[in-house]
């Protein structure tokens, strides 16, 4: 209402009470003149009237005064009204808006402001509604772009699965389908299928099998050697590559309107039980997002499996024709076989008695391999009987942690040092003679094989000793050294012209083959190499026969086809000439060494499944031990969320709220505790209760003093008043009741103060 208006209004209350006024005193005035005998209606009957009846002037005294009053009275109260309308209409306003920033949240605009006046009880908790429903709106978002992913990927799997299982027995077809339905899938420009051909161990390289770009099915003949560029990079690694910055100059993609490089690359190998059987390679104008990525990851998985099962069906059809074509060759010499039956016979009965032999050495294995375990430091893991028994250790004295050197005779140990670093550093296995020292000093030489045993990232988790104590034959092989004649007497001899005709051979030689020396001179040496071994063994007789010496080891076999290993030396010598004239091979048999060394990878071999199997089963132990954390994670985020919604309810409400831990330090204090004893949370926080509450108060009040004591005797459920003094000094009137609340195993106490003051 402004000046003019307000004016107008109390001067017409004004006008209105002057015309009141003057009514009143005219009908007074009639009413007076009526009721006097003495005075008539003239003008000197009221004169007279005035001047006998002073009630006359009271009424001339209420005409004047009336409306005065009615004039000051009405300009206050049109003030005080004003006053009021103005508080209506803030009010208003703000209920107004109130309403429209509920109307605002009710359509999901959290981004609305709400403009009241700052210290806003109302205006405080709608902001905290907002920020509620918009994390709430978020975290709703988040939840159903992880839905829209997984769905996403789960479609995208069942589709190639059945694509892979449509085109199982058509490679190239499930090569060309994959990629192209991959490509686009995945909103990438082009994609190539690179195959594994491993025909050839030594001459490994990738066919891309199937290429795919713009919607179009290209042809391109394109060989990547194992190794090489990002292809071989991946396939090595045995993981994905991502680019999200490729090189101008490693890729273009071509179209009818131009070229273009892509802004990001990927490689993803096809592996099925760590074995790689290709790649797939993506380009894209965008990024690859983290679901397309685990669908890529995923899927190759698939085809690697697949391409696993294609690649056995094809060993299989292979070794199916292999094995119909040796059935029709065992059928057309099935009269044979029956002719040979009585010389088989003789054959299976050597063969039962090779067995038992095989038997009784598989015994004997059992009882002389010596077996222990080292950490890469060269200390004491475990260790069999034996291993004590051969190093004179009694079972019952725990030698674990002692250095490997200590075993090893001072003489070698500088040679071991050497071989043990090659070991670590290099993963190759070590197979040779070790020379100890048992714990009484006595020599012990065995025949032992060193191997390292990796984690998953190959560091070197332990060091395997598998040994045969061979002290006896490294004495009498020193023997032999040391009498030169007795190399002779005890190895193998034998005597040969260039084209390897046998001249002369001693007994041993003879009765090792188990053949005449008249028989022997009629062989070849060629005719005792393992057939296996005869390309090897030529490559070094020709080397023999231009005049130099060759030192080795030569897989043989006897008369009866039993395999023979020996170790030794050719010695070339020459005619006047200096033309090679004849060849003397010395040499010893280590048939028996050798049968021992295959024995000890057998169970070497047995050893790293059996460590796989061990890893595998720490693999999943670990994967269940990630879900257990994960549920827990997800129990606890539960708890912290409603113990906030409780502090921010305990926060809200009117009263003053102080909550203590077991030990007596507040962990709580809201804003109505802060208000009645007017300091802040952060300077009692922590702290013990005993800081809000003055000694005397304490000894007087029971309440008080059992809150502030420490312990568990404390008085709860029970309402009484009380008084408290604030920061200022003020007494404040209260009434306070405690409540116990136990979490995690201790006691907690929160204290609620009423103000009572009037």
């Amino acid at each position: 209402m402004d000046t003019q208006n307000k004016r107008e209004k109390y001067t017409e209350y004004t006008v209105f009470a002057t015309i009141a006024a003057v009514l009143l005193f005219i009908f007074s005035l009639f009413i007076a003149l009526s009721a006097s005998r003495e005075a008539d209606f003239s003008f000197k009957g009221i004169q007279w009237l005035f001047r006998n009846n002073p009630a006359s002037w009271i009424i001339i005294a209420f005409t004047l005064l009336f409306p005065a009053s009615v004039f000051f009275i009405s300009k206050r109260f049109v003030i005080k009204l004003e006053e009021k309308q103005t508080i209506i209409d803030k009010e208003q306003s703000r209920i107004e808006h109130v309403m429209e920033f509920n109307h605002q949240l009710t359509h999901g605009n959290f981004n609305v402001d709400c403009k009241l006046e700052d210290n806003d009880a109302l205006g405080d908790t709608l902001v905290d509604l907002r920020e509620t429903l918009k994390t709430n709106e978020d975290n709703s978002q988040k939840i159903r772009k992880a839905e829209e992913e997984r769905n996403w990927i789960a479609d995208g799997l069942a589709h190639f699965s059945e694509i892979l299982r449509n085109y199982i027995h058509e490679p190239e077809q499930l090569s060309f389908h994959v990629i192209k339905d991959l490509t686009k899938y995945v909103n990438a420009v082009q994609g190539g299928f690179y195959v594994l051909d491993d025909s050839d161990s030594y001459n490994r390289f990738f066919n891309l099998n199937a290429f795919f770009a713009y919607d179009r099915r290209k042809f391109a003949d394109q060989k990547i050697k194992w190794g090489d560029g990002l292809i071989g990079t991946c396939a090595l690694e045995k993981k994905t590559i991502y680019l999200k910055n490729v090189p101008q100059e490693y890729i273009t993609v071509t179209s009818g309107l131009g070229e273009a490089n892509p802004e990001s690359l990927i490689v993803v190998p096809m592996i099925y039980e760590d074995e790689i059987y290709g790649v797939m390679e993506f380009a894209s104008f965008s990024k690859f997002e983290p679901n397309h990525i685990s669908l890529l990851e995923k899927t190759a998985e698939s085809v690697g499996a697949t391409l696993s099962a294609v690649k056995t069906n094809i060993r299989t059809a292979r070794l199916l024709e292999e094995s119909k074509a040796q059935t029709q060759i065992l059928t057309s010499h099935e009269e044979e076989m029956r002719q040979n039956m009585e010389e088989l016979q003789a054959t299976q009965e050597e063969s039962v008695r090779q067995t038992q032999r095989l038997v009784m050495l598989e015994d004997t294995l059992k009882k002389n391999i010596i077996q222990a375990e080292f950490d890469p430091q060269g200390l004491l893991l475990s260790g069999n009987q034996l291993f004590y028994s051969k190093f004179e250790y009694s079972s019952d004295l725990r030698i674990e942690g002692k250095d490997l050197k200590e075993l090893i005779d001072e003489d070698y140990r500088e040679e071991f040092a050497r071989i043990w670093s090659e070991c670590l550093s290099n993963g190759i296995p070590y197979k040779g003679y070790l020379k100890h020292v048992t714990r009484t000093g006595k020599e012990l030489w065995s025949m032992a094989s060193l191997s390292t045993i990796l984690y998953d990232d190959n560091s070197v988790s332990r060091v395997m000793y598998l040994g045969i104590d061979a002290t006896e034959e490294r004495r009498q092989l020193e023997k032999h050294e040391v009498i030169a004649d007795s190399v002779k007497a005890s190895g193998i001899s034998l005597s040969l012209d260039i084209n390897g005709n046998i001249l002369d051979c001693n007994k041993n030689f003879t009765d090792l083959v188990k053949i005449s020396q008249k028989e022997a001179r009629s062989m070849v040496i060629f005719d005792l190499i393992n057939p296996v071994e005869t390309e090897s063994f030529n490559r070094h007789w020709d080397t023999i026969i231009n005049g130099n010496a060759h030192t080795g080891i030569i897989k043989a076999k006897s008369s009866k086809g039993d395999d023979l290993w020996l170790k030794g030396t050719f010695n070339v010598t020459h005619n006047a000439s200096h033309e090679t004239e004849n060849i003397l091979f010395t040499g010893q048999d280590i048939t028996h060494e050798k049968h021992l060394e295959a024995e000890l990878h057998t169970a070497l071999d047995t050893l790293k499944k059996q460590e796989k199997q061990i890893r595998e089963a720490e693999k999943e132990l670990g994967n269940k031990l990630r879900e257990t954390r994960n549920e827990l994670m997800a129990q606890y985020k539960e708890v912290e969320k409603a113990k906030n919604l409780n502090e921010k309810i305990l926060e809200e409400i009117a009263d003053a709220v102080v909550t203590t831990a077991h030990d007596n330090r507040i962990v709580f204090f809201n804003k109505a505790a802060e208000k009645l004893w007017g300091t802040k949370r952060d300077e009692v926080v922590n702290q013990d209760v005993s800081i809000l509450f003055p000694e005397i108060l304490t000894e007087k009040d029971e309440i008080l003093g059992s809150f502030t004591r420490p312990g568990e005797q404390k008085i709860t459920g029970i309402r009484r008043k009380s008084h408290i003094i604030d920061k200022n000094g003020k007494e404040r009137h209260v009434s306070v009741m405690l409540t116990k609340a136990r979490a995690e195993g201790e006691n907690a106490y929160m204290a609620i103060f009423q103000i009572t003051d009037k």
